[in-house]
């Protein structure tokens, strides 16, 4: 009797045990993943070339215009609505420039979309030089790489089968990285002179009742060794999208690049956008907690030389699968 009672209190100790572990594993499923394309860190990265090619894309000249001109083409080769936003803006040396923010959209009737944005102007001094500082500089990384980035993104979505299930939108600011000198006196302390492109399209949307589920900017993200903190602002507006991109970078295996670590504020394009257009956006950005930018940044060093296709690949690959998986 003894022996059959000790029998029976093993069979259901295990029986329990099973059921626990049964129990468990339906309660907390795996995710399961959709499919997503491959990201080509070596498009991306000749459309970082191409931009350089045009020259400085600083607002009223030749290289601007011509850029502006390739970026409408390609977009509507690969078969996106596109549009231009025109309009005037100041300067903080008095000047009237005529900018335009693009605006591409894919599945432009989806109720559910994502924003993606990047800036394609660049910057007419390089205030951070010890030479040649009152010359354009090349704007690889600030401008180039974050255009780059989305424009493969536009090119794999647009040539392809494989198809997002959300609505998306690429908006690329124009005018965003003028802006005062380095320790420079300004007349007028009263507004913020760079990202005039996010400041004007914020409070002007392209379409009146437009809103996104989320927005994700990209600026200076293809620098060798480029490491992306959690920026401010990002952590303040839209803490759980900086999370869902942060550890969807850590499962592709990009943790070397994305960092979970905290970095400040900076007042980027998409702070505007979450202040005044009221979609939650973060700031993909390459900046240091300890060190703040890049030795690159407002210099001549934000050359060609500078760019990495595994910095892209990163971030690309990052934000590519992020939005398939919406």
């Amino acid at each position: 009797m003894k022996n059959s009672v000790y029998g029976l209190l093993l069979f259901i100790v295990f029986f329990w045990a099973c059921s626990v572990e049964k129990t468990s594993e339906t309660q907390v499923p795996d995710k399961e993943l959709k499919p997503y394309p491959k990201f080509h860190a070596d498009s991306a990265y000749a459309f970082v070339q191409k931009q350089v090619e045009f020259g400085p894309r600083v607002p009223g000249t030749q290289g601007h215009q011509e850029t502006k001109e390739w970026i409408l083409a390609q977009l509507d080769q690969w078969g996106w609505e596109v549009q231009t936003q025109d309009f005037e803006a100041k300067t903080y040396d008095g000047l009237t420039w005529n900018l335009s923010n693009i605006i591409a959209s894919y599945k432009p009737q989806a109720s559910k979309r994502i924003l993606l944005a990047a800036h394609w102007d660049t910057r007419r001094i390089a205030d951070k030089d010890t030479e040649r500082i009152d010359e354009p500089i090349d704007g690889a990384n600030d401008g180039g790489s974050g255009v780059g980035v989305l424009m493969e993104i536009a090119r794999i979505i647009g040539s392809q089968d494989l198809k997002p299930d959300v609505g998306i939108d690429l908006i690329l600011f124009d005018g965003e990285d003028d802006g005062e000198p380095e320790n420079a006196r300004i007349r007028d302390n009263s507004q913020i002179w760079w990202c005039l492109g996010s400041q004007y399209w914020s409070k002007n949307k392209h379409n009146s009742n437009y809103t996104a589920y989320y927005g994700i900017l990209v600026d200076l993200v293809g620098a060798k060794g480029a490491k992306f903190y959690r920026e401010g602002y990002s952590r303040n507006f839209a803490s759980g999208i900086l999370k869902k991109v942060w550890d969807n970078a850590h499962q592709l295996g990009h943790s070397d690049y994305f960092i979970y670590k905290d970095s400040p504020e900076i007042i980027d394009d998409h702070f505007f956008v979450n202040r005044d257009a009221g979609i939650p956006m973060i700031d993909i950005i390459e900046f240091s907690p300890d060190l703040g930018f890049g030795r690159y940044h407002h210099t001549h060093m934000d050359n060609m030389d500078l760019i990495d296709r595994k910095s892209l690949q990163a971030v690309g690959e990052t934000v590519l699968f992020t939005v398939y998986q919406e």
